[in-house]
């Protein structure tokens, strides 16, 4: 009996099992996960399911600054999952109310979307207007055209608290049928929406819902993966480039094609580096 004990205390610090009732990174229900917490097994994830356990190979992955304990919940079966995760932040062990794996998944998605609309907002009316394409009076600078109050206003077929409130409540129609689709994914085509429902009913997933008004062109028909994994590398990319754009404004004070040209014509003299020294500046 001694002998089992000194076994058991042998074999404890190499493996960890963990177990979890639902999650998305094995693309099903997973029932448990075994951890290696040893360096030579840093890029394998162990997976079991139906009593079997799968280990997933990631030596051939692009990994960016991996670590083992990231590598024991991030098994490649996400859009963009390169098992960079230094904070811990999509480990299931922290896992609490909305923050859960699945959850922060699904938000970085559609973060990524509204990030994506957001900079082409920003940026395509300004080179329009300096362009030419489109009358001056309406080629304003993102933060003139009334959405920072103080910097600028525009005049819009109401008053700006009509139209605030008016985009307030068909937003919130739309995130409460959104939230309902990510909790119960397709019951929106079970619910009565002026004779749509059949366009509505999503792909079972929510984060990717598909059909002809959220995949109009049919993208990815061929090989969605790819499709997944450029949509989520363009909406990472503009959520960064969102935030350099609100920076950008506050300290220079123009659009972000202006602040382009600048940096195409005056080089390192219109740069990052170069407007340190204009922090503190307004619009």
């Amino acid at each position: 009996m001694s002998s089992a004990i000194m076994n058991s205390a042998a074999l404890a610090p190499k493996v960890a099992v963990q177990t979890a009732k639902h999650s998305t990174f094995a693309g099903a229900s997973l029932k448990a996960s075994v951890k290696a917490t040893t360096p030579a097994a840093a890029r394998f994830v162990c997976r079991a399911e139906g009593g079997e356990i799968e280990k997933a190979d990631r030596s051939k992955d692009s990994l960016y600054f991996a670590s083992s304990q990231s590598l024991s919940y991030l098994d490649g079966t996400l859009p963009g999952d390169f098992g960079f995760d230094p904070l811990g932040i999509s480990d299931p062990e922290g896992a609490g109310g909305y923050i859960t794996p699945s959850w922060l998944a699904y938000s970085e998605v559609l973060h990524g979307r509204w990030a994506m609309l957001g900079v082409a907002g920003c940026m395509t009316p300004e080179i329009l207007g300096k362009a030419g394409v489109i009358p001056e009076s309406t080629g304003l600078v993102w933060f003139k055209s009334g959405v920072v109050p103080p910097s600028g206003t525009f005049e819009y077929w109401t008053d700006p608290f009509t139209l605030f409130f008016v985009e307030l409540v068909l937003m919130s129609f739309a995130e409460h049928r959104r939230i309902q689709d990510y909790r119960n994914p397709g019951s929106m085509g079970k619910q009565y929406f002026l004779g749509l429902e059949a366009a509505l009913g999503g792909s079972g997933d929510a984060a990717y819902p598909g059909g002809q008004f959220f995949n109009v062109f049919n993208l990815g028909s061929q090989d969605m993966d790819k499709m997944k994994l450029k949509e989520i590398k363009n909406g990472r990319l503009a959520m960064c480039a969102m935030v350099g754009i609100y920076f950008q404004a506050i300290v220079t004070g123009d659009g972000p094609f202006q602040n382009l040209q600048d940096h195409l014509a005056g080089g390192v003299g219109a740069s990052i580096f170069s407007n340190f020294g204009k922090i503190g500046g307004s619009f």
